[in-house]
This record gives C-alpha cells, sequence and structure tokens, in this order.
C-alpha cells in the first residue's frame, strides 16, 4: 500500500506551481525585449498602457548556474575580488531578464522604457557559492503614489534547496505630472557631502562593459543618442553598478548575513569623477567629486 495513496490507489503527484505562477524552462533573452519595448513607444504599435494594477503573475527559473567567465568579467568592472562567494549584487544580475520579461509584458501598466530604478535593497541571507544552483522568482508587487507619479517594487528572490539565500527589491519610479513635480529645493538647499575616502574615474567602458556583463543593454547606458532621446546630454552609468562599486569598496568589512539599501539621486554622466565616502556605522554615499551632487546613498545593516 503506498503511503500518500490518491482515491484510486497510485502515489500522490507532488503540487505543481500555484496559481498566477509562471514556470521558465530559460532565461529570457533580453535583447529582444528591449527592442520589443522601443516598438511600444511608436503610437499605435505599442497597444494600450495603463492603469491601477499590477500583474499578480510571479515568474520562476530553476536551476540556474554561474558562468564563471562572466562572473570574473563582472567582479573585474564592478572592482570586486576574484572569489567563489557570489557578490550581493550578483544575483540581481540572474533574476533581471525575469524582471525585464515581466515589465515588457502587454498587460504591465507602463512601458518599460522611461521608468526609473529609484531604490534597491538587497538582504544576504548567507554567503552564496558560485557552484550552487539557484532557483529564481521575481513578481510585483505595492503601486503606490510618489511626489513625481507612481512607483512600485519588483522583488526578487534567490534559493538554494528550498532556502531563500537572496532577496532583492527594486524599486521604480514612472514619472508622471503632479503637484509634486517641484519640490522648491534648489542647490543651495543641499547638505554638503560627507568627506570623501576615495576618488574614482568613471570611464565611458563602464556602461558598455557593464551592459555587456548584466544583460542590461539599455541604450541609455551604452549610446550617445540613445541618452539624448532620454533627455541626457551623455550616456549615464548603471545604477546596479554605483551599488557595486560601493560594495566593492566594503569588501571584506561586511557581515555573512546583511542587508543593503540604496538610494538612486542624480545619474552619473559617463565619464565623470565621482567621490565615494562610507562611515564606520556603515552608511556610505556617492557624490560627484566637483559640485558634490549626490548620485547615491545607503546603509549596510547586519542580520
Amino acid at each position: 500500500m503506498s503511503d500518500d495513496p490518491t482515491t484510486d490507489g497510485t502515489a500522490a503527484k507532488p503540487p505543481g506551481p500555484p496559481a498566477g505562477t509562471l514556470v521558465l524552462t530559460t532565461p529570457p533573452a533580453v535583447g529582444p525585449l528591449y527592442r520589443q519595448a522601443a516598438i511600444g513607444l511608436v503610437p499605435g504599435l505599442g497597444g494600450r498602457r495603463g492603469g491601477d494594477t499590477l500583474p499578480g503573475l510571479e515568474l520562476r527559473l530553476r536551476g540556474v548556474t554561474v558562468d564563471r567567465r562572466q562572473l570574473a568579467a563582472y567582479d573585474r568592472v564592478c572592482g570586486f575580488r576574484l572569489t567563489d562567494t557570489l557578490p550581493a549584487t550578483y544575483p540581481h544580475v540572474l533574476a533581471f531578464p525575469l524582471s525585464m520579461r515581466l515589465m515588457s509584458a502587454p498587460d504591465f501598466p507602463f512601458p518599460l522604457v522611461g521608468l526609473v530604478h529609484v531604490a534597491n535593497r538587497i538582504t544576504v541571507g548567507r554567503p552564496v557559492d558560485a557552484g550552487e544552483a539557484l532557483d529564481l522568482s521575481v513578481r510585483a508587487a505595492d503601486l503606490r503614489p510618489h511626489a513625481r507619479g507612481r512607483q512600485f517594487d519588483v522583488l526578487a528572490t534567490a534559493s538554494v534547496g528550498g532556502e531563500v539565500v537572496w532577496r532583492g527589491v527594486s524599486t521604480y519610479l514612472r514619472r508622471e505630472r503632479t503637484a509634486g513635480d517641484r519640490d522648491g529645493r534648489g542647490p543651495g538647499d543641499r547638505p554638503a557631502p560627507p568627506a570623501a575616502s576615495g576618488r574614482w574615474r568613471v570611464e565611458p567602458r563602464v556602461g558598455t562593459e557593464y551592459a555587456r556583463v548584466s544583460g542590461d543593454q539599455n541604450p541609455i547606458h551604452t549610446s550617445r543618442v540613445g541618452a539624448r532621446l532620454l533627455g541626457f546630454a551623455r550616456p549615464i552609468a548603471h545604477g546596479m553598478w554605483s551599488k557595486a562599486r560601493c560594495l566593492a569598496a566594503l569588501e571584506g568589512r561586511l557581515p555573512d548575513a546583511y542587508t543593503v539599501d540604496v538610494a538612486f539621486k542624480l545619474p552619473i554622466l559617463l565619464p565623470s569623477t565621482v567621490a565615494f565616502s562610507a562611515s564606520p556605522a556603515w552608511s556610505f554615499a556617492l557624490h560627484d567629486a566637483r559640485s558634490g551632487r549626490p548620485h547615491l546613498t545607503g546603509t549596510v545593516t547586519s542580520g
């Protein structure tokens, strides 16, 4: 007799994914998703967008393995040491194609092009070895008002053997005309930046090299024409590169389990020189080395 019989005497099948879950067999190709998003900007070709509801779909991808050569290239462009332990920001790279698939779907309320990554939180449950296979999940949640439009979160997890070892929360802003478009703050109202503990020259190659190793091929980071189409004089650095570069500067001093929060402020135009600062209480920041304009602020909390 079966230990767990069904009514017809056969062994019970393991439960499948819950309703609202799509299990993918391969990572989505990011390039076509960007091209699809660009076509969607053409009137009459992108379909209707809008609404107040995020899709309830969760995307999953099982058994994701790390390409060691890609990881080494990522470590180099971000400033990490070459080790077998994944940087805290690397699972974000692995989950990024799922996020792109989710946000470029026809039922997503906002067009992908034009969304602004304004904040990111990563929680490391334990060190993750590059040889471990990861099960990834991604979903969107918490559509809410913002002073300059609306924002929402993309929630990602990485699990090993059913244990969640990493969590990421990426907050995106959809800019819309609101009463809060101008807050009255000018350069004179900005607090002075903290004393710098390091200065980094960020060359244009950072945009192209990070795009290649991360899969984030948004032309705003790699093309002067693409940047100008979205209002920037030059390409801008990826926000997640700047977060990774800050964590690389703290490498070897972080606990095994921690949460790192960052708020992305003004973009880093390429090329630029930035000033990095960090306090013993593990707050850190990036500012423009000449003007003091803020690019990023962050905190690290243990546990």
